[in-house]
């Protein structure tokens, strides 16, 4: 949607609804007056047959596009533009939402709150989609296979499957080895990389003696 169509406002009719292999967040295929489709990020409670709304003096409606300024305090909103007119960049993947924390007037600037807690400001120009993204439990479905959980630690660039030191053999790590069981623990804070593990310049170790009170 360019910003000329946008300023002039305009009704949406929701025809259905698509999947993404790209995305975690179901599509929702539009229709203008024009009878021109295009595809947004679909918000949760809308279904087929749905009209929405767009301009920058919409009311904040789930599904509606509007600007920043428009939205009242402490309402959910999605696919945030930076600058305006890119089209949204933040709040996209699925059952995820902003709020909007505070309006300054003075200023035309709007405090919003990311679902990572980050609090942003935000020019009054820019749009924004109100409501929460569809799709909320998919991170509730189990992985049920190893394979499946892989692929989507490696997707995150994160370390999988974790091996616990002390199934490693004494090279590898510091609590490796199956002879000794009670190994140090404790690590200088100066130690260097692959020896600074567990418990990093404790002040003491072990379990505190309780005290005998003499009567």
């Amino acid at each position: 949607m360019n910003l000329k169509d946008y300023e002039k406002g305009g009704i949406l009719q929701v025809i259905d609804f698509t999947g993404d292999p790209v995305r975690s967040s179901p599509l929702m295929e539009l229709m203008n007056e024009r009878f021109e489709k295009f595809y947004m990020v679909a918000p949760a409670g809308v279904s087929v047959g749905d009209l929405l709304e767009y301009g920058e003096s919409v009311p904040p409606k789930a599904g509606n596009v509007t600007n920043i300024e428009n939205v009242v305090e402490g309402t959910p909103i999605y696919n945030l533009e930076i600058v305006r007119g890119d089209g949204g960049k933040l709040v996209r993947a699925s059952g995820l939402a902003a709020y909007v924390m505070a309006q300054d007037k003075e200023r035309k600037k709007t405090l919003t709150r990311l679902p990572s807690k980050h609090k942003v400001e935000m020019d009054w120009g820019c749009r924004v989609t109100v409501g929460v993204i569809a799709a909320g439990g998919r991170s509730e479905k189990p992985f049920v296979k190893a394979g499946n959980r892989s692929k989507d630690q490696r997707s995150r660039g994160k370390l999988y499957p974790k091996t616990s030191g002390t199934a490693m053999n004494a090279i590898d790590h510091p609590f490796g080895g199956r002879t000794n069981l009670g190994k140090q623990t404790s690590r200088s804070r100066n130690a260097p990389p692959g020896q600074k593990v567990g418990k990093i310049a404790p002040r003491r170790t072990g379990v505190r003696k309780s005290k005998v009170v003499k009567v």
